[in-house]
C-alpha cells in the first residue's frame, strides 16, 4: 500500500484540542460582549459569486481572492505571470470565489433578505475566510473573522459603539498596552482636496500614506511624489497629517488650516460627536488615539474608519473597521448607511499566548470517572451520567485497566479530578475524589461529590 506523506497548504494549521480550548475561550468572550450591545448571529456560505466579490477590495485585495476557475481554455491566460493561488473546480463548471472578507457577504445579505431583516440591522458574524497571502507571523491564508456590523442607521453612536466593543473585548481578555487608532474617510478627502489635489489622483495618495507603517515617513513622501504631485502640496498634506496631541486639539486645529473646505468640516463634526459618545460610553480617553495617518486600504469606507494596535509585541493591528454607507447600495440599488469592525482572531490569540494572557486552562473535561473492574463499571458509568446531567464535564475511563494507568491519562490531559469507585465504594454509595494538582483523596456520597465539583468552579 502506497503511504501518503501527510501535510497541510501553506498558511492553514490544524488546531488541537489544547490549542481550540484557547480558541473557543477567545470566541466566546467575543460573543458575549457582542450580544450586550444586541448584536445576533448570523452565518453565511463559504462561497460567493465572483461577481460579488469583484471590485469591492481595491486592486490588493482583487489579487489575493481565492478565485475557485473553470478548467479548459483560458485557465492558462489567467494565470500567466502569477503564483498559483487558485482552487480548481472538478465538477461542473464555475464562476465562484472564497469569500474575501464577512462584509461583502452582509451586503448581498441585506439585499437579498430585505422582507426579513428589521432595520437597523446589528449582526456579529464568526467564520473562517480565505486569501491568497504570503504566510508570515500572525498572517495565514485561511483565518477566522469576528465582525459586528450595524446596518441601517447614520447615527454616530453606532460608530462610537464599534469602538467600545473593541476595548471592551480587549481589556476583557487581558491586554493592556493597546490604542484605538481613529480618523475619517471624509476628513482625508477633504485636506487632499485642500492641498489641491484633483480627484482622480486621491487614491495612490490615499494608497502610499496607507504605507506609513511599511515605507516610513520618507518612503510615503516618494510615492505622494510619483504619484505626480508637486513638492508644495506634498509638503502641505505631510504637514496636516503629522499633528499630534489630544484630539480636541487637532480637529480645532485641522478645521484652522482647512477653512471652507466642506468635507472637513463634516469630517470634523462626526469625529467630535463620536468622541462624546466614547466618554458617555467609558473609553478611556487615553486609549483611543486621532491619527491622520490612519488611512485603512479597503475601497469602500465612507466616514469613521478604526484600527487598534498593541504596543509589544508589534504584530499589526488587531481590530479594524468604519462606516462604508455606499457599498450596500451597489447590491440594492439605494444607499443604506452602514458601520463595523472585524476582529483579527488569529493575531489575538497568537498575541495572547506570546503575552501569557490565557488562564490556565488546558481541557474542557473536569472529571475523569475510572473504572476499578468489571464489577464496578456500572457504577461508574451510573455517576459520570449524573455528573453529566448536572453539567459536569465528564470522561469515562473505556475499560477495567491498573488505576495508576488511568491517573497518567487525567494528568496527561491536564484533567483535575479523578473518580474513583472500587467494590468498597460502590457498596457503601460513595466514591473517592482524587485532586491530581495536590493528590489529595477524599471520600464523599455522590453528592457530596458533585456539589463539591460544582462549587469548584467559582
Amino acid at each position: 500500500m502506497a503511504i501518503i506523506t501527510p501535510s497541510l497548504p501553506k498558511g492553514t494549521r490544524d488546531f488541537l484540542p489544547q490549542q481550540m480550548v484557547k480558541r473557543q475561550f477567545v470566541i466566546k468572550t467575543v460573543q458575549e460582549i457582542f450580544e450586550l450591545y444586541g448584536y445576533e448571529p448570523l452565518e453565511t456560505p463559504s462561497l460567493e459569486k465572483l461577481k460579488v466579490l469583484s471590485g469591492q477590495y481595491g486592486d490588493e485585495g482583487e489579487k489575493l481572492t481565492f478565485k475557485v476557475l473553470r478548467r479548459g481554455t483560458g485557465l492558462e491566460e489567467l494565470l500567466s505571470g502569477r503564483e498559483e493561488f487558485v482552487i480548481k473546480d472538478y465538477g461542473q463548471l464555475v464562476d465562484e470565489a472564497l469569500r474575501y472578507d464577512l462584509t461583502v457577504p452582509l451586503s448581498r445579505v441585506v439585499a437579498m433578505h430585505q422582507s426579513d431583516i428589521t432595520l437597523p440591522f446589528k449582526r456579529y458574524q464568526i467564520q473562517p475566510v480565505w486569501r491568497a497571502d504570503r504566510p508570515q507571523k500572525g498572517r495565514y491564508r485561511e483565518f477566522y473573522q469576528c465582525d459586528i456590523d450595524a446596518v441601517g442607521t447614520d447615527s454616530r453612536l453606532a460608530d462610537a459603539e464599534t469602538i467600545a466593543i473593541v476595548y471592551s473585548v480587549l481589556s476583557t481578555l487581558g491586554f493592556k498596552s493597546f490604542k484605538i487608532r481613529i480618523n475619517n474617510r471624509g476628513l482625508l478627502n477633504g485636506i487632499l482636496e485642500f492641498a489641491g489635489v484633483e480627484e482622480n489622483q486621491r487614491t495612490p495618495v490615499l494608497i502610499a500614506i496607507d504605507k506609513l507603517d511599511k515605507i516610513g515617513f520618507a518612503g510615503v513622501e516618494r510615492e505622494i511624489l510619483a504619484a505626480g504631485l508637486g513638492s508644495g502640496k506634498v509638503k502641505e498634506i505631510l504637514d496636516i497629517l503629522a499633528l499630534e496631541g489630544p484630539a480636541e486639539t487637532l480637529l480645532a486645529e485641522v478645521s484652522m488650516r482647512c477653512q471652507g473646505v466642506a468635507a472637513v468640516n463634516s469630517g470634523v463634526e462626526e469625529l467630535t460627536e463620536v468622541l462624546k459618545y466614547l466618554q458617555l460610553l467609558g473609553v478611556p480617553e487615553d486609549k483611543v488615539k486621532l491619527d491622520f495617518y490612519l488611512v485603512r486600504g479597503l475601497g469602500y469606507y465612507t466616514g469613521l474608519i478604526q484600527e487598534s494596535v498593541i504596543t509589544e509585541p508589534k504584530i499589526g493591528s488587531l481590530t479594524g473597521g468604519g462606516r462604508y454607507d455606499r457599498l450596500i447600495g451597489k447590491f440594492l440599488g439605494r444607499d443604506i448607511p452602514a458601520c463595523g469592525v472585524s476582529f483579527g482572531i488569529e493575531r489575538i490569540i497568537d498575541v495572547m499566548d506570546e503575552l501569557n494572557l490565557f488562564p490556565e486552562i488546558k481541557t474542557k473535561t473536569e472529571i475523569l470517572v475510572s473504572t476499578f473492574d468489571a464489577s464496578t463499571q456500572a457504577s461508574s458509568i451510573a455517576f459520570a451520567q449524573k455528573a453529566r446531567n448536572a453539567g459536569i464535564k465528564a470522561e469515562t475511563y473505556f475499560s477495567a485497566s491498573k488505576l495508576k494507568k488511568q491517573f497518567t491519562l487525567a494528568d496527561r490531559k491536564h484533567i483535575p479530578y479523578v473518580i474513583v469507585i472500587g467494590p468498597d465504594e460502590m457498596q457503601q454509595g460513595r466514591v473517592t475524589l482524587k485532586n491530581m494538582a495536590t493528590a489529595e483523596q477524599i471520600g464523599l456520597s455522590e453528592e457530596e461529590a458533585i456539589a463539591y465539583l460544582l462549587k469548584q468552579r467559582h
